[in-house]
C-alpha cells in the first residue's frame, strides 16, 4: 500500500470534498507531494504523436482538477503525459450552490454538480502566460451560465487561452450548465464549432480543436455528431464525459445526488460510446477515452477500442498521484507482451476492419466483448456527410455492424440492488474529484 492510501485517504475522507481539493492544490504547488523517482523516466513504448504534437506517454490528467490554471506544471512532473485545465468561462463564475461534489466511497466513484466555477479567462489566460512550457498543455472551454450567445463566450475562449494551450477543447458535455447539452445537436453544434474553428484560425493558428461529450448520447445523436466533425475536419474529440445515469449496483450514501457521476461505473457506458465514434469516424479523427480508467489494464482497453491518448481524474480521489506512475508501467507491460512497437500501433486494434491494425486474439476478444455497442444504421449517413477525400474508401456495411464494447472492467459492480452505505463523517465524502 502506497502512502497516499496508507497516510492521507484515511484523513481526508472526513474533510469535505471542496477543502480536500482546495489542500491538494496548495501541497502541489509548494512541492509537498511525494513524487516516484521514476516518475518522469522515459518509456519509449508510450511515446506517441497524436494532432501533430509529441507526448512522453498517453496518460493525462483530465479537466476538472486544476480548473484555473494553478499547478499544471506540478502535475507534469509527477509523470503526466499532458495536463488539461478547465473548464474556463469567458467571466468568472462561483458555480452551483454547495455542496455540489460528493463522494460516492464504497463505489470509488465521484458525483458532481459544480457548474463550471471558475476565476474566468482573463486570471487563466495571465497565468498561462507566465508559465513555463514544460509540456502539453490543454485548455478546456466552457460558456457561463447565463450567457445567451454560446457561439460568443466559445469565441472569447479562443482567444484568449488559445495562444497559450497546445490544444482546445469545446465542453458541451457538462450536465452541469442548464442547457449546455443541447449544443451537441446538429444543428447547433455544427455552428458552434464553426465559429470556433474560425476564432482559432484567427487567434491561435494551427492549435488542435477537439470536442468533448457526453455518454449520454442516443444512435442518432452520435451519428450526428460524427457527421459534423467529419464535415467540419475536426481535430479530435474527448469521449466522454460523466453520465447522468446512475447504473445499477451503486451501494454508496449519496449515489441519488443530482449531477455527474464519473469513477469505475462509467468505465463499461464510457468505452461503447468510445468504440462507437471510432467506427463512425472510421479511425479518421483523433479521440481521448476518458472515463473510469482507475489501471493500466483500463487505460489498455480504452486504446484498443480507439484511444489515441486516456485521461483520468477519479482514481487519482482514492489512489493517489502515484497511480499515474503505476498505469504506465503497467500499459507499457500489456503492450510488449501483445508485441505492439508503441501506442500507436494499439489504437483501434480490436477493430482490425478499421485500423488495419491486428491485436492479439485474446486481446482483440476481450475488447470487443466489454462494449456491448448496437449496430449503427447511421453510418451510411455520416460517411455521406463527410468531406470526398475523406470518404472515398468506404467499408462494407456489414462491417460496421455493431461489435461489443470491451472486456467489462474488473471495477465494474454487480447488479445486486443497492444498499445505503452508512453514513459516517460529512456528508460530501472524502477528498475531491471530477469537477467541471
Amino acid at each position: 500500500m502506497g502512502w497516499y492510501k496508507s497516510l492521507v485517504l484515511p484523513v481526508v475522507r472526513w474533510i469535505d470534498a471542496e477543502t480536500a481539493h482546495g489542500l491538494a492544490i496548495c501541497a502541489l504547488k509548494n512541492n509537498l507531494v511525494p513524487r516516484d523517482d521514476d516518475a518522469l523516466d522515459a518509456t519509449p513504448i508510450l511515446e506517441t504523436e497524436v494532432f501533430g504534437r509529441k507526448f512522453a506517454n498517453p496518460v493525462g490528467l483530465a479537466a476538472g482538477f486544476d480548473k484555473n490554471a494553478e499547478v499544471p506544471n506540478q502535475a507534469l512532473s509527477h509523470g503526466f503525459g499532458f495536463v488539461e485545465i478547465g473548464s474556463v468561462t469567458p467571466e468568472p463564475q462561483p458555480g452551483n450552490p454547495k455542496p455540489r461534489l460528493f463522494r460516492l466511497y464504497s463505489d470509488r466513484a465521484v458525483i458532481n454538480r459544480m457548474g463550471f466555477n471558475n476565476e474566468g479567462a482573463a486570471i487563466v489566460a495571465e497565468r498561462l502566460r507566465k508559465r513555463a512550457r514544460k509540456g502539453i498543455l490543454g485548455a478546456n472551454l466552457g460558456k457561463n451560465k447565463y450567457s445567451e450567445d454560446a457561439a460568443a463566450d466559445y469565441v472569447k475562449g479562443v482567444a484568449a487561452l488559445g495562444p497559450y494551450a497546445d490544444y482546445l477543447v469545446v465542453n458541451v458535455s457538462s450536465p452541469n450548465t442548464p442547457g449546455l447539452r443541447a449544443l451537441q445537436g446538429r444543428g447547433p453544434l455544427e455552428k458552434l464549432l464553426t465559429s470556433v474553428l474560425s476564432a482559432r484560425d484567427s487567434h491561435a493558428k494551427g492549435v488542435p480543436v477537439l470536442l468533448k461529450v457526453a455518454p449520454d448520447l442516443t444512435e442518432e445523436d452520435k451519428a450526428d455528431i460524427a457527421a459534423v466533425v467529419l464535415k467540419l475536419r475536426l481535430d479530435g474529440m474527448i469521449v466522454s464525459n460523466t453520465t447522468i445515469d446512475r447504473p445499477v449496483g451503486l451501494n454508496s450514501y449519496d449515489q441519488d445526488e443530482k449531477g455527474g457521476l464519473s469513477g469505475p461505473p462509467l468505465m463499461e457506458p464510457s468505452t461503447k460510446v468510445l468504440a462507437d465514434f471510432y467506427r463512425l469516424t472510421e479511425g479518421k479523427i483523433p479521440l481521448i477515452g476518458v472515463g473510469g480508467i482507475a489501471s493500466g489494464k483500463d487505460a489498455y482497453e480504452k486504446i484498443l477500442n480507439g484511444a489515441s491518448l486516456v485521461q483520468l481524474y477519479s482514481a487519482l480521489v482514492y489512489h493517489g498521484l502515484e497511480l499515474v506512475t503505476d498505469i504506465k508501467e503497467d500499459l507499457a507491460k500489456r503492450l510488449r507482451k501483445d508485441g505492439f512497437a508503441n501506442v500507436a500501433d494499439a489504437v483501434g486494434a480490436a477493430y482490425p476492419e478499421i485500423s488495419g491494425r491486428s491485436a492479439p486474439v485474446d486481446e482483440a476478444r476481450a475488447a470487443k466483448a466489454a462494449v456491448t455497442a448496437k449496430a449503427e444504421p447511421a453510418k451510411a449517413e455520416v460517411a455521406k456527410e463527410a468531406p470526398a477525400a475523406k470518404t472515398a474508401a468506404k467499408k462494407p456495411a456489414a462491417k460496421t455492424a455493431a461489435k461489443k464494447p470491451a472486456a467489462k472492467p474488473a471495477a465494474a459492480k454487480s447488479k445486486a440492488a443497492p444498499k445505503a452505505e452508512p453514513k459516517a463523517g460529512p456528508k460530501s465524502g472524502p477528498q475531491n474529484g471530477p469537477a467541471e
